[in-house]
């Protein structure tokens, strides 16, 4: 289980918190979207989950399995299960997509990869996820496309098989065709994996549609305001933000 206790997190050197005591459970096998309106923290709560060096967390805890994390590294946390599909994902120069992967993955399994196998496995999984094998030997992420690197985020997941998996804004930049392949991957994925679970940020619930989400809430004031089904992302579809009645007692997911 992914648990976050009570936490509030700001940007390093800042005393502002842009999470305020924010607390969610996410139990194996579960789906979980975050929706808010710009600037609530969203994209922050999945970099501070990963260990990303510019926020700080300044009160309570995030648990993997029952255990901190706060102090481990990004590293470490990625070796533990955690997966961010970054809203942009980073372009590195002069390193491969191929090196990229067979280097990460031999890092989490801690042993050498078989490179048949691997070569396979990329083989396999580039084709399922539809980016032409020639992008196996490109520089990570350069020059691609919007949806390329989004699909390349899905690559990686399905190589370094994490168990916690956060998707930040993956629709966004993708067309109709790429989102349905993408989400037939993850669905895949996840089929196959009864114990992984899933955080969803998105603005949108088109991509719910094909990511069936046990729970939804609503992000906003540093905190979750209100929980429910995919019914509440839908109104929020319909109805903006400002139209959702929020009940005292709705902000905790058990």
């Amino acid at each position: 289980m992914l648990e976050i206790k009570k936490m509030s997190c700001s940007i390093i050197d800042s005393d502002i918190n842009i999470l305020k005591d924010f607390s969610l459970k996410i139990k194996d096998g579960e789906t979980h979207v975050i929706m808010g309106p710009n600037g609530v923290g969203k994209s922050t709560l999945s970099k501070v989950i990963m260990g990303y060096y510019k926020y700080q967390v300044t009160d309570g805890d995030i648990l993997v399995d029952g255990e901190s994390i706060l102090n481990d590294s990004v590293d470490v946390r990625a070796k533990k299960g955690i997966f961010l599909c970054m809203q942009d994902p980073t372009v590195i120069e002069g390193v491969s997509n191929s090196e990229f992967l067979r280097t990460a993955r031999a890092s989490i399994i801690g042993e050498k990869v078989n490179l048949y196998t691997f070569i396979k496995d990329m083989e396999n999984a580039m084709k399922a996820v539809c980016l032409n094998e020639s992008m196996l030997h490109r520089s990570l992420n350069q020059g691609f496309s919007g949806g390329e690197k989004k699909k390349n985020e899905i690559l990686q997941m399905k190589i370094l098989k994490p168990k916690y998996i956060i998707l930040d804004e993956l629709d966004s930049g993708l067309d109709v065709d790429s989102l349905r392949t993408v989400c037939e991957n993850i669905n895949q994925y996840m089929n196959e994996n009864k114990d992984a679970s899933l955080l969803i940020i998105t603005h949108y619930p088109r991509i719910l549609e094909y990511l069936k989400p046990d729970y939804v809430h609503i992000l906003k004031d540093g905190k979750i305001q209100k929980s429910g089904g995919l019914e509440l992302a839908l109104d929020v579809e319909k109805n903006g933000y400002t139209g959702i009645n929020v009940i005292a007692g709705d902000g905790v997911c058990e």
